[in-house]
């Protein structure tokens, strides 16, 4: 059994669908980052970083409790603890894979996530953060929608490229950009969004996400973007 550490945010979501799509039984242990329960020392242990998703296998190497942290780690695992499901064994093909969930890990992730903050979330408008960040999440979407005009999907066939990348597109919107602009983007996009697996996957903890829409203020903003994040001591003053 896996037990899932998790939130409903982009990287939580790569886990969800990708266990949906496995068929793997697993149990949701919800981590609400508004409250700050991922600085928790029992989730510390599993995830150092303080960030989900995370998962225990209860069956792990050895028959062992593992516990692993980071999302493009815990999408090998799974993937290759399955047979080397959505991720090829063979080498060639395999990094094909690989190199594209690096991609969307390193540029993507950190990209879209700056311009959806500084977009939507930071309570200064900052007009040189917000070209920035719009600017480079406009180019990587460039070099996605190139690869797909040429494949169907991300590696050549369906993968946890797929898995990892469509998430963080579901808010495009935010990131300043329209799938119009973006015709090979968008059919692989409805492609994706129609598996049942990944529907299944997006609809983990929905009713509780939905409760919590409202864009973080005070103790919430305080430990997702403030002091207590970062792990600084608060001056005391209010978050507004």
């Amino acid at each position: 059994m896996i037990k899932l550490y998790f939130w409903p945010t982009p990287n939580g979501y790569k886990i969800s669908i990708l266990l949906e799509e496995l068929g793997l039984p697993y149990e949701v242990e919800a981590v609400h980052i508004g409250k700050g329960e991922q600085f928790g020392e029992d989730f510390l242990r599993v995830s150092p970083n303080n960030k989900i998703p995370a998962i225990v296998d209860s069956e792990g190497p050895g028959g062992r409790l593992f516990p692993l942290f980071e999302s493009v780690a815990i999408m090998m695992y799974l993937a290759e603890k399955s047979g080397f499901r959505f991720m090829p064994e063979k080498m060639g093909a395999r990094y094909q894979v690989i190199q594209w969930l690096a991609f969307q890990a390193a540029s993507m992730a950190p990209a879209l996530g700056q311009a959806h903050h500084f977009r939507e979330y930071s309570k200064e408008k900052i007009p040189y953060a917000i070209d920035r960040f719009t600017s480079e999440a406009g180019r990587l979407y460039r070099v996605l929608e190139k690869r797909l005009s040429e494949n169907e999907y991300i590696a050549g066939e369906y993968s946890i490229a797929d898995m990892a990348t469509y998430p963080w597109l579901r808010s495009h919107k935010f990131q300043g950009q329209n799938l119009d602009d973006y015709p090979s983007i968008q059919r692989w996009y409805s492609a994706v969004r129609e598996r049942p697996a990944v529907q299944r996957g997006l609809a983990v903890l929905k009713e509780r996400f939905e409760r919590n829409r409202k864009p973080p203020a005070g103790a919430a903003w305080d430990n997702l973007f403030g002091n207590k994040q970062f792990g600084r001591p608060s001056d005391g003053g209010s978050q507004q």
